[in-house]
C-alpha cells in the first residue's frame, strides 16, 4: 500500500531538483552575461520565492484541500513553464546596470527579473509548504525527499553545463519539472484511458465533449518534454539549437566589444562546471597589459580569450616575433636571473609563458586551473613547458620544488576600484597567506613578480604593495631592503626578493627602467627625484604613498587614514576587490550617475538598498497573513503563542549564515567558487535529507547544542586541516570537503521538521499554552511558520555578503551559529520539546 504522502514523493524529488539546478545554474549565467557581482542576488531571489509561497499558503489555506497529487502536479508544470519563461524574459529583455542612474526604466526591468526569476522558487515553495500542511506527521520524511531532490539538482548544476552549457541546464531542469508533473499526473492519466464515452457516436456536437482535467497536465507537459529532448539531442550531437536559448551578454562586457572589432568571429567557444571560455579573432585584438611605449616595431597578431565574457588576454601563435616580450614588466625578473626556472600562475593566454620561454628560462611550470583555458591556448602545447591543471594555493602546497621566479600574471581586465560593484569577487591568489605561500617556495635570492592596473588615487597597486609588506614581515624579512616597484603608464609591477636585493640588482632595475620609460616608486635607498620622470604626473604619488606605507609608525593608523580600504586581504576575507570606506559615501553620491559604472558607480550602495529592500519585503511576508486571517475573523485567542515565529525565523537566519560563508571559504580548499558552491550546498542538503528523516529519534536541544558548539570552534578546525590537506588532488579534497561538512549538514538538518512537528502539537485542545497566547488554523499555521522562514532567508541571503564583506567568514559563522544558539534557547525552555 502507498500512503497518499509518498505518492507524491517522487514527483517533490524531481521538481525540488528542478528548482536547484536552475538556481544554481543561473548564478552561472549572470556571471557570463552580467558580472559575478550579480551572482549572489540569486540567492535572495530564489528565497524571496521560497518566503512568498509560504505566505501565500497562510492566506489561501483552501489549497491544502485540494488532492495532494493533482496541485503537486500543476505546480510542477508551473514550474518548468516559469523555468523557460524567467530565463527568455531576463534574455531577451535584458537589466542594463551601467544606465540604472539615467535611464528609470531599468528599475522596472529589475523589478521584472526580479519576479519572474522568484517564479520557479515560488511554486516549488508553494509544493512543500503544502505537503507539509497536509502531512505534517511526516514533515522530516516530506522535507528530507526535498532535499534530497535539491541534493541532485547541485550535482546536475555541475555536471550538466560541461556537455549542454548553462543554457541547456536551464532546458534540462524545465524537463525535469515537466517529469515531475507528468510523475503526479500518472494515476489520473490511467483514470483518462479507462474513460469511456456514453455514446458511439464520434460526430457529436462540439458542447457535449468535455476535456479531462488531467489534459491540462498531461499535454503541457509533455510538449515541454519534447521541446527540451530536442534541444538535449542537438546540444549533445554538436549541432545548432534554437538562436533564442543562446545567452545574451551585457553590451559591457568584454566580449560583446571584442566582437564588435574589425572581422570579428567566435573560433572556440566551450562551458565546464564553472566557466565559459571563448576565443575571437579579429586584426584589432591588442592585449599586451604593461607593454613599453619604447616598443616601436608593430604589434605581433593575437587572438583573444575570454573567461565569462570577460576578462581579455591575448593568443599568440606559436610562430610569433617574441621581441616584445622583453619591453614587458615582467622581463626585469628574467634578466636578473639567466636561465631561471620560473613558476607561472594563472597565466591564462600565456603571455608570461611566452616570457618565459623567450628569454631564456631554463624550465618553465605553468599552474592554470582551467582545463579549457589549456586547451584553446597554443602555447601550453610548447613542449617545453610543464603544464600542472590545478589551484595555484594547492599546488604551492603540495609541490616541494623551489624556483627562482615565480610570476603572479595579471589575470584580470581593469576595474575601477570607487564603484564598489566589483568587490564581492573573492581572490584568493592575492592574500597574505597566498604571498607567503609563492615565497616559502623561492630558491634563495628569488623573485616574486606581481603586476596590477595602476588607479589613481593608488589602490590595487598599494594594496599588492601592502601584501608583500605584511607577507615579507611575517617571514621575519625586511620590505625596506626587499621590494622593488616601479610603473608604465598603466601598470603597476611589485619585485619581492626573499633576500635583500644587491647593489649590482639595483643598479639593472634602474637600467632596465630607463630603456623602457619605466618609472621607479619604490626600491631601497630611492630618492624622490629618482621617480616620476617618464610617465609624468603633477605628483609622484605612488612613490609617495608607498613610502608613507612603509614608513608608518602603526599600519593601522595608515590604514585607517587612507581613501580607500587598502588593508592587506587574509584567507578569512579574501575581498582584493573590496576598496569601499564610508570615507567615500560623500564623494559617491556626488558622481553617482556621472560615471560610465555599473549602477552609476554606487554599487556597494546598492548591495545596502537589497538589505533594505529584502528587510521590508521580509516584514511584509511575514505580516500579511496575519493581517489577512484578522480581517476574516480566522485568528482565535486560545493556543498558540509567538515563540514558533522566532523559532523558524532564528533558524532561517542561521542556515544562510552557516551555508554561504562556507561556501566563500572553501572556495580556496576547492580551487573554484562553481566547485564550492555545488559540493557544499549538495552535502549539507543530502546530511541534511539524513537528519530530517531522522529528526523524531533525536532530541533537538542535543541536536542545536551540538551544532552550535560546532559551528564555534569550526575556525580552529578548518583552518588546520586546510593547511594540512591543501596540497591533495582535487578529488581526495572533495571527498574530505564531504567529511567534514557531514556532522554539519546532518544536525542543520534536524530543527526544521522539528519544529514543524512542535508546532502541530501546539494546536492540540489539551496543549499547555498560556492564556494569552493566540493561534491561527492549522491550515493557515505551517505555511506562515515556512513564510518565516523564507523570510528570514531573504534577509540573511543579504546580510551574509555584507557581514562576509566587512568582517571576514570567520565572524559571519559564528553569528550563524548564535542564531542556532537563539533556536536552541526557545525550544530548551518549551515543555514540547522535553
Amino acid at each position: 500500500m502507498i500512503f497518499p504522502e509518498r505518492a507524491v514523493w517522487p514527483g517533490l524529488f524531481l521538481l525540488s531538483a528542478a528548482a536547484l539546478a536552475f538556481q544554481v545554474t543561473l548564478t552561472r549565467l549572470f556571471s557570463v552575461a552580467q558580472f559575478y557581482h550579480f551572482a549572489f542576488m540569486i540567492v535572495s531571489v530564489a528565497m524571496l520565492g521560497y518566503g512568498a509561497s509560504g505566505t501565500w499558503l497562510a492566506i489561501m489555506p483552501s489549497l491544502a484541500r485540494i488532492e495532494p497529487r493533482r496541485v503537486v502536479s500543476r505546480l510542477a508544470l508551473l514550474i518548468g513553464l516559469s523555468l523557460l519563461g524567467g530565463y527568455l524574459l531576463i534574455n531577451l529583455l535584458p537589466f542594463d546596470s551601467f544606465s540604472l542612474a539615467v535611464d528609470r526604466r531599468q528599475i522596472g526591468i529589475l523589478i521584472l527579473h526580479y519576479l519572474a526569476l522568484a517564479m520557479p522558487f515560488f511554486f516549488s515553495g508553494m509544493a512543500v509548504g503544502l505537503l507539509l500542511a497536509i502531512f505534517p506527521q511526516e514533515a522530516g520524511k516530506t522535507y528530507a525527499v526535498n532535499l534530497l531532490g535539491s541534493a541532485l539538482g547541485c550535482v546536475i548544476a555541475l555536471a550538466a553545463p560541461a556537455r549542454l552549457g548553462s543554457e541547456g541546464t536551464v532546458v534540462l531542469s524545465s524537463a525535469l519539472a515537466a517529469l515531475a508533473a507528468l510523475a503526479c499526473s500518472s494515476n489520473s492519466f490511467s483514470r483518462l484511458k479507462a474513460t469511456k464515452v456514453a455514446s458511439p457516436n464520434f460526430f457529436l456536437p462540439p458542447s457535449s465533449f468535455r476535456l479531462h482535467p488531467s489534459l491540462f497536465i498531461l499535454l503541457p507537459s509533455s510538449l515541454i518534454l519534447l521541446f527540451s529532448l530536442l534541444d538535449l539531442g542537438l546540444r549533445l550531437t554538436g549541432q545548432a539549437t534554437f538562436s533564442f536559448l543562446e545567452l545574451r551578454l551585457s553590451p559591457y562586457k568584454s566580449l560583446s566589444y571584442v566582437l564588435q572589432y574589425p572581422g570579428a568571429k567566435v573560433i572556440y567557444r566551450r562551458w565546464n562546471a564553472f566557466s565559459r571560455v571563448d576565443v575571437v579573432r579579429s586584426s584589432g585584438i591588442h592585449s599586451l597589459p604593461g607593454l613599453s611605449y619604447r616598443y616601436l616595431q608593430p604589434l605581433p597578431p593575437q587572438d583573444g580569450l575570454l573567461v565569462d565574457g570577460g576578462d581579455l588576454s591575448a593568443l599568440l601563435p606559436p610562430e610569433t616575433d617574441t621581441a616584445f616580450t622583453d619591453f614587458l614588466p615582467s622581463a626585469i625578473a628574467f634578466r636578473l636571473r639567466p636561465a631561471a626556472s620560473a613558476l607561472i600562475l594563472e597565466p591564462r593566454g600565456g603571455l608570461d609563458i611566452l616570457t618565459a620561454l623567450a628569454l631564456g628560462a631554463s624550465r618553465v611550470t605553468a599552474v592554470e586551473v582551467n582545463p579549457l583555458i589549456v586547451e584553446a591556448a597554443p602555447v601550453y602545447a610548447d613542449p617545453r613547458l610543464r603544464t600542472v591543471i590545478e589551484s595555484e594555493r594547492s599546488y604551492l602546497r603540495r609541490t616541494d620544488e623551489h624556483f627562482d621566479i615565480i610570476v603572479l600574471s595579471l589575470a584580470s581586465s581593469y576595474h575601477p576600484v570607487r564603484s564598489g560593484a566589483y568587490a564581492l569577487g573573492e581572490d584568493y591568489r592575492y592574500t597574505v597567506e597566498a604571498f607567503q605561500g609563492a615565497l616559502a617556495r623561492l630558491k634563495p635570492g628569488g623573485l616574486l613578480a606581481v603586476t596590477r592596473w595602476l588607479q589613481d588615487p593608488p589602490s590595487e597597486d598599494l594594496r599588492t604593495f601592502a601584501l608583500a609588506v605584511t607577507a615579507l614581515e611575517k617571514a621575519g624579512g625586511d620590505p625596506h631592503s626587499q621590494i622593488v616597484a616601479f610603473r608604465g603608464y598603466n601598470t603597476a609591477t611589485i619585485l619581492v626578493k626573499n633576500s635583500l636585493f644587491t647593489q649590482n640588482e639595483l643598479l639593472a632595475i634602474r637600467n632596465f627602467a630607463a630603456n623602457r620609460a619605466l618609472d621607479l616608486t619604490y626600491a631601497p635607498g630611492i630618492r624622490p627625484d629618482e621617480t616620476n620622470l617618464y610617465n609624468i604626473l603633477p605628483e609622484s604619488i605612488y612613490y609617495q604613498t608607498y613610502t608613507a606605507l612603509l614608513d608608518a609608525p602603526e599600519r593601522d593608523d595608515f590604514y585607517a587614514a587612507y581613501l580607500y580600504d587598502v588593508t592587506p586581504p587574509t584567507d578569512d576575507h579574501p575581498f582584493f576587490g573590496h576598496y569601499f570606506k564610508w570615507a567615500q559615501a560623500g564623494q559617491v553620491w556626488a558622481e553617482l550617475g556621472k560615471t560610465w559604472q555599473p549602477f552609476g558607480g554606487a554599487g556597494y550602495f546598492v548591495i545596502l538598498a537589497l538589505l533594505i529592500l529584502a528587510t521590508l519585503l521580509a516584514a511584509v511576508l511575514i505580516l500579511l497573513p496575519l493581517a489577512a486571517r484578522q480581517k476574516t475573523n480566522s485568528l482565535h485567542p486560545s493556543s498558540f503563542r509567538l515563540h514558533p515565529l522566532l523559532y523558524f525565523a532564528f533558524i532561517g537566519f542561521a542556515f544562510l549564515l552557516v551555508e554561504i560563508p562556507l561556501i566563500q571559504r572553501f572556495i580556496l580548499y576547492l580551487g573554484h567558487p562553481a566547485y564550492a558552491m555545488t559540493t557544499v550546498i549538495f552535502t549539507l542538503l543530502l546530511l541534511s535529507a539524513l537528519g530530517s528523516r531522522l529528526s523524531e529519534h533525536i532530541p533537538l536541544r542535543w541536536a542545536l547544542a551540538v551544532l552550535v558548539i560546532l559551528l564555534l570552534i569550526s575556525p580552529l578546525w578548518l583552518s588546520p586541516i586546510f593547511a594540512l590537506t591543501l596540497g591533495l588532488p582535487l578529488a581526495l579534497r572533495l571527498a574530505l570537503t564531504v567529511l567534514l561538512l557531514a556532522p554539519l549538514g546532518f544536525l542543520m538538518g534536524i530543527p526544521f521538521p522539528a519544529g514543524i512537528r512542535w508546532a502541530t502539537e501546539s494546536l492540540r485542545p489539551d496543549a499547555d499554552l498560556p492564556p494569552s497566547a493566540f493561534r491561527l488554523l492549522p491550515s493557515a499555521l505551517i505555511p506562515w511558520l515556512w513564510a518565516v522562514n523564507g523570510a528570514a532567508s531573504v534577509v540573511a541571503s543579504v546580510l551574509a555578503a555584507l557581514l562576509v564583506l566587512t568582517f571576514g567568514f570567520g565572524w559571519v559563522l559564528q553569528i550563524g551559529a548564535l542564531c542556532y544558539a537563539g533556536a536552541w534557547f526557545i525550544c530548551s525552555r518549551l515543555k514540547a520539546f522535553q
